[in-house]
Order: structure tokens, then sequence, then C-alpha cells
């Protein structure tokens, strides 16, 4: 894939710096990154990788703009309340950077879909709010063999990992992390907690970066390793997260095998 003038002038930042050039510009636009969620992750998320030129950008999400999501969610426009998220994300892409093609998928990961659409891109980012889709993603993810990254959030505090299924040096999973979801109402969500909108531009912004960096091949991954932010610190702590041995997904005797065995 050649370049074209304007791509030039629109990625010249991208391509002055000697770890990125032309190549990784090139390899940033042939590539596909699915992002569960449109929400108050996805948004900047979605925005830096639409800006970045990740050619493909696919949305999963089954839920409309409400008034009450424009203050952290910053992909959708007063506008756009009522519109299918992933409507209103793909429109506000597009005028951002034509050159990136948007994948809508306007319903809700299940077991029965996950497989063959995590299938289709080459890395996956976890925006989504609730435990169900989190493991699964995560399953779904290892199974397929594609790289995932995950950020998560409430108040004002923020997490993110990188989960590798590396041949040689493969990396703990979000189940070796929490082996089991905590029990209902034990975590409340963020209607019920409360978040700090700017939060979510924080921590979308460097699952963002994480991204880029898994697509491109650059610096340091998060694999293996969990990135905790308290903005109110302002402090932020990274803990060596080895894998578990008797993890039911990647473990030596794992117990799920495909999603039809999968349990949130």
């Amino acid at each position: 894939m050649d370049l074209t003038e304007q791509q030039f002038h629109r990625y010249a930042r991208h391509l002055i710096l000697d770890e990125v050039g032309e190549e990784g510009q090139e390899r940033l636009l042939a590539s596909r990154v699915l992002v569960v969620g449109a929400g108050g992750l996805g948004a900047p998320l979605l925005m830096y990788l639409a800006a970045a030129g990740v050619g493909t950008l696919g949305i999963v999400d089954d839920d409309t703009v409400d008034l009450s999501n424009l203050q952290r969610q910053v992909i959708h426009p007063t506008s756009s309340v009522d519109r299918l998220k992933v409507e209103s994300a793909g429109a506000t892409i597009a005028a951002l950077n034509p050159d990136i093609e948007v994948e809508a998928h306007p319903f809700r990961l299940t077991a029965t879909n996950a497989a063959a659409l995590v299938a289709r891109y080459d890395v996956i980012a976890d925006g989504s709010d609730n435990f169900p889709t989190r493991y699964l993603l995560n399953d779904a993810a290892w199974l397929a063999g594609r790289t995932l990254v995950s950020a998560a959030m409430l108040r004002f505090e923020g997490q993110l990992t990188t989960i590798r299924r590396d041949r040689e040096r493969p990396t703990a999973c979000w189940r070796c992390l929490f082996p089991e979801p905590p029990p209902p109402g034990l975590v409340p969500r963020c209607e019920e907690a409360g978040i700090l909108g700017a939060l979510a531009g924080v921590m979308g912004s460097m699952q963002a970066t994480e991204v880029l960096k898994e697509l491109l091949g650059l610096g340091d991954s998060m694999a293996g390793r969990l990135l905790l932010y308290d903005a109110l610190g302002p402090t932020f702590r990274v803990l060596v997260v080895p894998r578990d041995p008797g993890c039911a997904l990647c473990g030596a005797h794992a117990t799920i095998a495909d999603l039809s065995l999968h349990a949130a």
C-alpha cells in the first residue's frame, strides 16, 4: 500500500518518528481493530485509533446515546442522543478521518457470535462495562490467538492490561488476574458509583497507545502487567502478574476449550 500525498501530510508526525515511519503507517492503515463498547473508554480509544490511521475499526455496542453519557463519552455529540452508539461513533470517525472504514456491530457480544467476530480482527480492545462481557471477550480473544488490550475504570480509578497468547512467552489472561467475577452487587456500576468524566480520556488514550504499540511492535508490552491509576493521587502503579497454572482458560489443565463451555 503506497501512501497518497494527502496521507503523507495527514500522518506527517508519525512519518518522522523513526519507530513508525512510512512502513509503520502503512501497517496501521492495513490493520483491523475491534473495539467492544462505544462508551467512556471506547470514545477516546476510537477517536485516537481513527486519527492514527488504523484502517478498519469494528465497533460492538447495542446501546443508544443517553444525555447522561455525554459527560465522558466524547465521541457522541448532543445531537446523537437516542441514536445508536455505533452509528454516532461511525459518523464522528468519518468526519475525523475519511481514510477509516468503520464496521458497525449493533448487538451484544455473546458466546454464539464472539468467536467468529473476534477472528476477523488483528487486535481486540475491551471497553465494556460489565463482567460477563469482559470474561467472554478474554476467552474469545485467547482461543482465537488474538491480542486483547483491556481497560476498566470507576469513580477516580482505572486499570489497564494487555493479554497476549504468545507461543513462546504466553502471559497471564484476565482469568489469571480474576479467576471468578465478584458476587453481584459487590462492585457497583458506573451509574451507581459515578465516574470522573476526564478519567475516561486518560484510560481510553492509554488503551489506544497500547493498541498502537501492539500493531507496530513498539516498546514494552503491558502483557503480564497490570497498570493501576488513581486520579486523586495522582499515582501510577504497575504490577507484574504471573500466569496461573490452574487457570480455567490458559492453565495446564484448562477446562474452557471453546466458547460453548464459557461461564461468565
